[in-house]
């Protein structure tokens, strides 16, 4: 038999959440083991935008990582955003007001194959995270301590606490937390690389583009460096459902029928082929924790209804797990309702954005009223401040969901 391997912390999954976790809980002088089923550098589909969360998270883990992802040469700074309403018509946002004097960009856009790598191999360096790669647990056995866990070859792992990190097919959180998501909380997403995409923008905008045929979800690209374009486009899946729809052909349907993207597609060829992959959309307050266990990121179906952003989401969580796991060692409890503490910190500070988005999400089901918020912004640069402020104060991204702020545009 194996021999079992004791922990007080297993952190399932090592993507950006679990990554993010084993490296606050190092930072704390915590011990942990941190597992997963792949060997790094593995891919995960992913529109690869790093918002300003993920900024914030890696700024609190240590400021000098900002600048190391700066100096990367597969990231480039975005500044801003690009809407692009179902008329075609289009609206830039800025990230930040000012970014033209900005010598560090707000948000980043890598291949996860990378940026996922560079924040696993810096928790594989610290002598406080154990490291295991390539490794499935497929059975947990909950005892007096905490989980017992098994991998596919027999190895055991005990621990007291478990941060489940291991995405939207988690097995811990399908089977021993009870999530489930019905198909309007979630999302399928099909992502492409591309070189040789014209028009990109030269401060890297990302693109959001709002075509009627993907409606209530959106067409993007996203420039990436050496020239490169991340293209894809996510859809909620009982509208995917409905609609019979096949992503791959509605992918090159976009492209060869929409007039501007024909044009910028011409000489675009893509990179090994179309990915697909199915997110978990945080459509609702649902339960993150239970007896001796936290799910942080996809496990937790964390993602943006509106944007679909995850990253930041998820790294969040990874951090105020940490917090959460070193309250848990310090007061000896593992229970849920000490740990119900983990779900009400993180609500805070992300449901205003997730109800907010998806309040967006079903706006965005009505064109006639997303065509005129777009161009009425176009023409008014106050307007378009207001919404670039947006970007960094909730109160005022909470003016969105009020009747008035579309009285206002009307009448105004």
């Amino acid at each position: 038999m194996s021999e079992k391997i004791s922990t007080d912390i297993l952190i399932l999954g090592a993507g950006p959440a679990g990554a993010t976790a084993a490296l606050f809980l190092a930072k704390a002088g915590i011990a942990c083991t941190l597992i997963d089923k792949a060997i790094f550098p593995r891919d995960k589909i992913c529109g690869d935008a790093l918002s300003g969360k993920t900024v914030e998270v890696l700024r609190r883990l240590d400021p000098q990582l900002v600048m190391d992802i700066a100096a990367k040469s597969t990231a480039v700074g975005s500044f801003g955003v690009n809407f692009v309403a179902p008329n075609g018509n289009s609206l830039k946002v800025p990230f930040k007001k000012d970014y033209h004097e900005m010598k560090i960009a707000p948000g980043f856009v890598e291949k996860r194959v990378d940026f996922d790598n560079w924040l696993f191999q810096m928790a594989k360096a610290s002598p406080l995270v154990q490291t295991f790669e390539g490794t499935t647990l497929r059975k947990f056995t909950k005892n007096e301590e905490g989980y017992l866990a098994e991998s596919q070859s027999g190895q055991l792992f005990q621990a007291k606490l478990i941060l489940v990190c291991d995405g939207n097919n988690s097995q811990f959180a399908k089977e021993i937390a009870h999530q489930s998501l019905p198909l309007d909380e979630q999302c399928y997403g099909l992502r492409a690389y591309y070189q040789g995409v014209s028009g990109l923008d030269e401060a890297n905008f990302i693109e959001l583009h709002f075509i009627k045929e993907v409606l209530p979800g959106y067409f993007w690209i996203f420039p990436m460096a050496n020239g490169g374009a991340n293209v894809g486009l996510g859809i909620r899946s009982d509208v995917l459902s409905k609609r019979k729809l096949s992503l791959p052909k509605l992918l090159d349907q976009i492209i060869a029928q929409d007039p501007k993207l024909q044009e910028r597609f011409k000489q675009a060829k893509m990179e090994r082929g179309v990915k697909l992959c199915s997110l978990p959309l945080g459509s609702r307050k649902r339960p993150l924790s239970g007896d001796h266990f936290m799910l942080l990121g996809d496990a937790g179906a964390l993602i943006d209804p509106f944007t679909g952003e995850g990253i930041g989401n998820a790294m969040m969580s990874g951090q105020y797990a940490a917090e959460q796991a070193a309250l848990c060692l310090q007061e000896a409890r593992f229970d849920a309702a000490f740990l119900k503490q983990y779900d009400e910190r993180l609500y805070q500070r992300l449901w205003s954005e997730l109800s907010l988005s998806r309040r967006m999400q079903q706006l965005v089901n009505y064109p006639f009223l997303f065509n005129f918020v777009v161009n009425k912004a176009s023409k008014n640069k106050k307007l378009q401040e207001l919404i670039s402020c947006m970007f960094e104060d909730l109160d005022l991204r909470a003016e969105l969901k009020k009747p008035s702020f579309y009285f206002q545009l009307f009448f105004k």
